[in-house]
C-alpha cells in the first residue's frame, strides 16, 4: 500500500496563493434570489410556497421529492416572486422558486443550542435530513442517505475530506483556519450516528499543515478522531483514492464507500452537519472562492444560496480585464459558465475567472501512443483508448475496457502531449451508457 496517497495523479500549479490568506468575509446579496428545486443527485424538491408568499430566512420553501432527494430553505426575508424555469451552472434552464430579497434578513426561530450528548443518532440522521444537507463539495448526494447504509455495524471509517486538492479554491482551506472546532465537532456528531463504532479521520494534504495543526488542536484529547497528513498530488480528494490513502481499501464504479466501510464527506459537508446538530440551522449559507487571474481581488466569501454570480465578482473587485473562461469550481472538474446570472446552490465551491482559455487555445493533433495517460490515470485504466471507443460511438468496446471506472478527474486531459480532450470523450460516452442502464432498468420495472 502506498500510505497516505494512491497511484497516479498529476501536480497542477495550486494558484492557491492568491486567496489563501484573505479571512472569510460575509457579504449580502443585493438583488433576486433564485432556489433551483434540483441542487442534489436524485429526485428533484417540491415547492411548498406559492408566488405571493412572504417567507423567512431559514424557512423551508421546497420538500424533498423522494428518499434520494433534500429539502430548500430560504436565505433571506422577503416575498416569492416567481416559481419558473431559470438558468442553472450547467447551463440547463431549471424550476426554480425565486423569492425578492427584502433587505430585513429576518429569520425564523431556530431550535435552541443543544448538546451533542442529549441527542440519540437517530435523531442526528432525522435532523440531517430535515437541514437539507447535501455533499456539499460537489457531488450534491443527500448527506442522510450516506448516513443509512444497509449495514450501519460494517461502517469503522468517517473520513472528512480536506484535502480540497483541486486547483485555485481555497474555501475549505479558509474554514479549517477559522472554524476547526466546528469541522471536528461536525464529526463528533456524526461518529455518534454509529455509536462509537467508526473512528473519524481528517484528512488533509501536507502542504496545509498549518490548517493540520489547527484541527489536530481542536480535536486534542477526543478519543478515535485522528488528523492524517496526505501527499500533496491531484485528485487526493477524489473519494476512492481518498478512501485507498487513508485505509489501503479499494472500491470501483459499482461499489460505494459504504462497502469499504467507509463514509466520505467534504469538509464543509460535516460543517453543515455541526451546523444543524447544534443550532437547528439548515443549509442558508456556502464559503466560495473568488479567484483567477482575471480578478482584481480574490476572496473568500461566505454567501447566501440563491445569490447571482455577478454580484460575487463585483465584491472580489470586478475584472481586471475581460475573462476568456469562467468556470463555476475548479480548473480540472469544474463547469465552464455561459452566463455570470446563475444563482449560488449547495454543491458551489468557486468562481475562476481567467483572463486566457488555454484549452481551448490548444489544438488536438493524433495520440503518439506515449503512455502519459496510462502513468497519470488513477482508475489505472487506458484514457486514449477509451477516448477512441467514444468517438466510434462504441459503448460495448468501451464497457468492456472499463470506461466506467473514470472519475472524470481529467489526469488524462492535462498530460497529454497531443492536447487531446480525452476527459470530454469518456465523459460523453460514460453519460450514454448510464442513460441507457437507467433506460433498461425502468424497462424492467415496467415503467
Amino acid at each position: 500500500m502506498l500510505r497516505f496517497t494512491f497511484r497516479g495523479g498529476i501536480h497542477p500549479d495550486d494558484g492557491k496563493a492568491m486567496s489563501k490568506d484573505k479571512p472569510i468575509r460575509e457579504v449580502l446579496p443585493k438583488g433576486e434570489l433564485v432556489y433551483p428545486l434540483s441542487q442534489h443527485i436524485g429526485a428533484p424538491a417540491k415547492a411548498i410556497v406559492v408566488k405571493g408568499d412572504h417567507v423567512l430566512a431559514g424557512q423551508k420553501i421546497a420538500e424533498a421529492g423522494g428518499f434520494v432527494s433534500a429539502n430548500i430553505f430560504a436565505s433571506v426575508s422577503g416575498t416569492v416572486k416567481a416559481i419558473e424555469a431559470r438558468l442553472g451552472v450547467a447551463g440547463g434552464m431549471q424550476e426554480s422558486i425565486v423569492i425578492e430579497n427584502d433587505g430585513l434578513y429576518e429569520e425564523v426561530e431556530f431550535s435552541p443550542e443543544r448538546k451533542l450528548a442529549d441527542i440519540s443518532g437517530k435523531e442526528i440522521i432525522e435532523i440531517i435530513k430535515e437541514a437539507g444537507i447535501v455533499g456539499m463539495g460537489g457531488a450534491g448526494f443527500p448527506t442522510h442517505v450516506k448516513y443509512m447504509p444497509k449495514d450501519p455495524s460494517a461502517i469503522d471509517y468517517i473520513i472528512v475530506n480536506c484535502a480540497e486538492c483541486e486547483p485555485y479554491l481555497t474555501s475549505d482551506y479558509r474554514r479549517m483556519m477559522e472554524e476547526p472546532e466546528k469541522i471536528v465537532g461536525g464529526l463528533q456528531a456524526a461518529m455518534k450516528i454509529f455509536d462509537g463504532r467508526a473512528k473519524g479521520v481528517l484528512a488533509v494534504e501536507d502542504n496545509k499543515k498549518d490548517a493540520a495543526a489547527k484541527l489536530r488542536e481542536a480535536a486534542k484529547g477526543i478519543p478515535d478522531i485522528e488528523v492524517v497528513e496526505l501527499k500533496t498530488k491531484y485528485p487526493q480528494g477524489a473519494e476512492r483514492q481518498l478512501i485507498f490513502a487513508v485505509t489501503g481499501r479499494k472500491i470501483n464504479s459499482s461499489m460505494l464507500p459504504a462497502d469499504a466501510g467507509c463514509v466520505v464527506n467534504n469538509c464543509d459537508t460535516i460543517h453543515a452537519i455541526y451546523e444543524a446538530v447544534h443550532f437547528g440551522r439548515p443549509v442558508m449559507k456556502k464559503v466560495m472562492t473568488i479567484t483567477g487571474n482575471a480578478i482584481k481581488e480574490p476572496q473568500n466569501l461566505r454567501v447566501r444560496t440563491g445569490t447571482n454570480f455577478r454580484e460575487l465578482i463585483e465584491e472580489a473587485g470586478g475584472f481586471t480585464s475581460e475573462p476568456e473562461k469562467i468556470i463555476a469550481g475548479g480548473p480540472m472538474m469544474g463547469i465552464p459558465l455561459i452566463s455570470l446570472d446563475v444563482p449560488v446552490v449547495k454543491t458551489s465551491s468557486a468562481i475562476l475567472c481567467m483572463t486566457k482559455d488555454e484549452v481551448a487555445a490548444c489544438e488536438e493533433t493524433a495520440c503518439i501512443n506515449c503512455g502519459r495517460c496510462v502513468s497519470v490515470c488513477p482508475g489505472r485504466i487506458i484514457p486514449a483508448r477509451l477516448a477512441d471507443y467514444a468517438k466510434r460511438h462504441d459503448k460495448e468496446a468501451f464497457e468492456k475496457a472499463n470506461g466506467m471506472e473514470c472519475c472524470e478527474c481529467g489526469c488524462c486531459s492535462y498530460s497529454c502531449p497531443a492536447k487531446r480532450p480525452l476527459t470530454q470523450y469518456i465523459k460523453s460516452m460514460r453519460k450514454i451508457v448510464l442513460a441507457d442502464r437507467k433506460k433498461a432498468a425502468q424497462r424492467g420495472n415496467g415503467k
